[in-house]
């Protein structure tokens, strides 16, 4: 339970088994009263066996399906087993489960709660082609939520009993489709959406896939997910 609401942490992850075991157990020791289920995401190391080691529920998928498959699974388990909130949090160690009991608090109001990097707290920095997108990707979408929306591509979010049915059924696998246009149709559809501040941390292990060329690949992927996000119903 985190203030008084039964709930569950999901880890999506793939090829974490470095950070894994440091993530379940910190969610664990900061919210005792939350589950944990990790889903492999067709990881071809050891997470689901390290993650299961560390206490939490693993469900493994056969094969890659990418962030939007592994959540849509999580979501089903959820629904499936009658919590009021899921919480998505990253494999890598970035989110810190302290701001958990914020996310939920606002959840009295709302119906989907973002955990913002760029919105007052912390010393995350985004540069360039990357900080364009997410520039662009927040007037809109925060436009379309009719609320300030600073970090659009968070994967820091908690979701109530009616998202987390909605979720279930339908829940986009393609690029950024699992943030952009999960808002846009979280929204168009008369959900309440919120963001509070964070602060971010540096990954646990391994090291960011970012470059020039990538941070490029990203500005036009986030033109066009927007884009066809506005365009689906």
């Amino acid at each position: 339970m985190v203030n008084g609401k039964r709930t569950l942490i999901i880890i999506p992850a793939l090829n974490e088994s470095g950070s894994i075991a440091d993530v379940v157990g910190e969610v664990r020791g900061e919210l005792p009263g939350v589950d944990v289920l990790v889903v492999d995401d067709g990881s071809t190391d050891r997470t689901a066996a390290v993650a299961a080691a560390a206490g939490a529920k693993v469900a493994k998928l056969p094969y890659n399906l990418g962030v939007g498959g592994a959540m849509r699974l999580g979501y089903r388990y959820a629904r499936d087993h009658d919590y009021e909130v899921a919480i998505q949090i990253d494999a890598d160690g970035q989110h810190d489960p302290r701001y958990v009991p914020k996310l939920v608090d606002l959840l009295d109001d709302n119906d989907l709660v973002i955990g913002a990097r760029f919105a007052g707290e912390g010393d995350y920095m985004v540069r360039g082609p990357r900080r364009w997108a997410m520039v662009m990707l927040s007037a809109v979408l925060s436009r379309v939520a009719h609320t300030k929306l600073t970090d659009t591509t968070s994967g820091f979010r908690a979701a109530n009993r009616r998202v987390i049915e909605m979720f279930a059924t339908w829940y986009p696998a393609e690029y950024l489709g699992d943030t952009v246009e999960t808002l846009v149709h979280t929204a168009r559809r008369g959900y309440r959406i919120r963001q509070v501040p964070v602060a971010m941390r540096k990954r646990m292990a391994g090291t960011p896939s970012h470059s020039p060329a990538r941070a490029m690949i990203y500005l036009g992927r986030a033109f066009a997910v927007l884009t066809l996000a506005l365009i689906r119903r």
